[in-house]
């Protein structure tokens, strides 16, 4: 919208209102639990960070693009059926099928190399209907990259989509200008090779996804996205057999097709009808010992809060690796999308059955993001299981000490009625216009540094969610991972309970997290709202890591 066709002296309303959650202890996990049920705190849009509600756009909406000059071809109309697939097409109960690997073409030792082709294929989900999905390598997900700390990795990536797109290596410990960031288009019919050498205290469990501006919701709901493990020299728990769980979803129209974005979604996030696991909706896990469950949450949106149904588990990993000391007794996990864990499964004495099973829970927004409960899995466990011990240490983390630098950054959502009303008519499928995603009042814009670091340092980060609209908003940094050292919230401070390396923290609404890490590469990073919608409606940030002074 240009300023200068507006009335300038007719008054624009913004609905920002800022929820206040109520934290709730939950002994049995470490992850905050949420009451969004409280009354919200009404803000105006300064204070929110936003700008004012009298007239002033968010900073950086003079360009429409977000500065970038795109080759994307315009997206025909959708035209297909606005109906979802019945639960039923998608058969469940079957074994969980193992990931693929994506194969290591080098002899030499110490060296990964392989290509990974991004391309659309058919899939017959719903009877007589063909569904248009993008993989990689022919695989939803994506195929597993297993590969050691000290190894050096060459992927040769082959865009074969009708989209530019990237590849960007989320949680692999890569130089930036390796890590597939938005500037670094990859165009359709093009390709490049990424190129890094993994240094050594890097094993985690990680994974990869697409980065384009503004359609990295798009690629990542149509299947493209893939598992990536960096394995430590010695590992602690090599001896324990390992079931890798890796969780998206899937929306699917009783057509066949893979529906666009609502405006609901890019407002809270899309969220498909279907979880899958590894590609497969509901499988049957058997639990015949101890298992390491490497999880991932690959989801654009959706959040998971796990449980075994009453049956506890140990966590011994986050996004970042293992932890110093395995947590036992939990018995839920909760992953924002783009977070992954580490757990240990012990079968209960004597066998028996249970599930796996997605936890209802409140995203926020005055109910409109509330999750119902789901079943993912059906398992059943060995009547005489091989039980194998966990050792009590896994590894050193040394906590960052005083902080050098620091950063400041509020998350806010910005609703423009007067925009919203006169773009009300459009296809239920368009792009909202006049819903503003921000970090710090702006939007992100591919020419502009919103925060300078310097290589080596110790930087404190706050991050607080003013959440216009109430909902949590999860909190990713590229490239380096962070340690968490406290949550503010309704006024009380508490300290981080575990040292851990993390690059994606949930936000509630109203809360300030802080947490410190330190900058090993020079050159550009990227910020942002793991809601991939978010994302795409700008709000994320650069970072710009300079030499040290």
């Amino acid at each position: 919208m240009n300023d200068q066709n507006r009335q300038t002296n007719q008054p624009r309303r913004a609905f920002l209102r800022l929820g206040a959650a109520a934290g709730l202890a939950v002994p049995a996990t470490l992850y905050a639990q949420h009451n969004h049920n409280a009354a919200p705190a009404s803000a105006t849009a300064q204070n929110a960070g936003a700008g004012s509600a009298g007239g002033n756009r968010p900073r950086g909406m003079q360009m429409a693009n977000h500065g970038h000059s795109s080759s994307r071809a315009a997206t025909p109309a959708y035209t297909g059926s606005s109906q979802l697939a019945d639960a039923s097409v998608l058969p469940t109960g079957r074994p969980l099928p193992p990931l693929q690997k994506l194969a290591n073409t080098s002899k030499e030792r110490g060296k990964f190399v392989a290509t990974l082709r991004a391309q659309p294929e058919q899939r017959d989900w719903v009877p007589g209907h063909s569904t248009t999905v993008w993989c990689y390598n022919h695989s939803i997900p994506g195929p597993l990259v297993d590969v050691t700390e000290g190894d050096t990795v060459e992927i040769q990536f082959e865009n074969h989509l009708a989209q530019e797109s990237t590849v960007h290596w989320h949680g692999v410990a890569t130089p930036p200008d390796q890590d597939g960031n938005p500037p670094d288009i990859v165009l359709p019919g093009a390709s490049r090779q990424y190129r890094y050498t993994l240094p050594s205290d890097s094993a985690s469990t990680n994974w990869y996804h697409p980065h384009p501006h503004e359609m990295t919701s798009e690629q990542v709901s149509h299947g493209l996205a893939g598992p990536f493990i960096v394995r430590p020299a010695n590992d602690p728990l090599a001896h324990l057999p390992e079931q890798h769980l890796f969780i998206t979803d899937l929306r699917l129209a009783d057509d066949g097709n893979i529906p666009p974005n609502t405006r609901r979604d890019w407002m809270f996030g899309r969220e498909g009808q279907f979880t899958l696991i590894n590609g497969e909706y509901r499988p049957h896990i058997h639990v015949d010992g101890t298992q390491r469950w490497r999880i991932w949450n690959a989801c654009n949106a959706r959040y998971l809060r796990l449980t075994l149904g009453g049956q506890p588990f140990t966590l011994v990993g986050t996004d970042g690796g293992l932890l110093q000391q395995p947590v036992h007794g939990l018995t839920e996990l909760l992953l924002t999308p783009a977070q992954r864990a580490e757990i240990i499964v012990h079968p209960p004495e004597g066998g028996g059955s249970t599930e796996l099973r997605n936890a209802a829970y409140d995203r926020g927004a005055g109910g409109r993001n509330r999750q119902s409960d789901q079943p993912l899995a059906s398992l059943t466990f060995a009547r005489q299981p091989e039980l194998r011990p966990v050792p009590d240490t896994l590894r050193t983390i040394t906590a960052l000490g005083e902080p050098q630098a620091f950063h400041t950054i509020f998350m806010t959502e910005l609703m423009d009625m007067d925009v919203m009303r006169n773009n009300s008519g459009n296809t239920p499928y368009a792009r909202p216009q006049g819903l503003y995603l921000m970090l710090n009042g702006q939007i992100y814009d591919m020419n502009r540094t919103d925060i300078t670091a310097r290589q080596g340092q110790v930087e404190q980060w706050q991050v607080t969610n003013l959440s216009g609209m109430g909902m949590d908003h999860p909190f990713h940094v590229h490239g380096e991972p962070f340690q968490v050292v406290e949550r503010e919230f309704q006024g009380q401070r508490t300290p981080e309970p575990l040292l851990a390396w993390r690059d994606t923290i949930n936000v509630r609404a109203g809360e300030t997290v802080r947490f410190r890490m330190v900058q090993k590469h020079i050159g550009l990073r990227m910020f942002h709202c793991h809601i991939l919608e978010h994302e795409d409606l700008g709000m994320m940030g650069n970072l710009m890591v300079l030499a040290p002074s």
